[in-house]
């Protein structure tokens, strides 16, 4: 059987599945490369790889996209690292520089700042030279970076903004195949995953390299990675919204 391209982000949320697919996905049934989100999508989308770990707003950039894995990337409220983290308060706010890694939490704080806040402000992709650019007072970001010591004194997590203004969960990346893949490999793939999140701390200790963050209570905590039917639902009215 021809390999499958698999493409997964390379943050410390991720762990588990790459624990899972380490230890219990044959390997010559699988090539896997570890990216930044947006590059996740980018390698589904151009048919780099055949399954991706990407963000839920390229889904409908993606053809014939199929979400095949019942784990996500998700959160029931705060999820710590997708953070509006500003100088000033949200009322003061003009220009927000925005983390290039995920188009998802872009589409989320544009969201927030419209229907929920109800702010329009500006957007502008964000330099690297960010944390000592006195120019910027406002940022969103996510991921690892997040965790630094930033000089920051206001900070919104989306995740726990979104809970406030939906009551629902929210999903920030899914599991999806660009083409129809062998159930066998499918139901493989799931059972590794599944291992993967029920051995969070042998993760941490495999993968866990300079994290200054408690990853035990960041993973157990604030992440929540089975797609359940609630979450399906916060999915559908993100897509939705994304585009009203």
């Amino acid at each position: 059987m021809k390999k499958i391209k698999i493409s997964a982000v390379s943050y410390a949320n991720t762990y588990p599945f790459l624990y899972g697919i380490d230890k219990k996905l044959n390997k010559n049934l699988y090539d896997l490369s570890l990216d930044v989100p947006s590059e996740c999508a980018r390698k589904l989308k151009d048919k780099e790889v055949d399954l991706g770990l990407i963000p839920v707003a390229m889904l409908p950039k993606i053809e014939n996209a199929k979400i095949i894995s019942e784990y996500c990337i998700g959160a029931n409220g705060a999820v710590k690292t997708v953070l509006l983290m500003s100088k000033i308060p949200l009322s003061e706010i003009e220009t927000v520089y925005l983390d290039p890694d995920s188009r998802t939490s872009v589409q989320l704080l544009k969201i927030l700042a419209k229907k929920y806040w109800k702010y329009n402000w500006n957007y502008e992709i964000l330099p690297k030279n960010y944390a000592s650019n006195k120019k910027i007072d406002s940022v969103l970001l996510i991921g690892d970076k997040t965790q630094k010591e930033l000089p920051y004194k206001y900070i919104y997590d989306l995740a726990e903004e979104w809970k406030d203004y939906t009551d629902k969960p929210f999903v920030f990346a899914v599991w999806v195949a660009n083409k129809e893949l062998d159930i066998n490999f499918i139901n493989t793939f799931n059972d590794s995953i599944n291992y993967g999140v029920n051995h969070i701390s042998e993760s941490i200790n495999k993968f866990n390299k300079d994290h200054k963050y408690n990853l035990e209570e960041y993973l157990n905590k604030y992440i929540s990675y089975k797609l359940t039917p609630s979450k399906r639902e916060a999915l559908d009215l993100y897509l939705d919204l994304i585009n009203n």
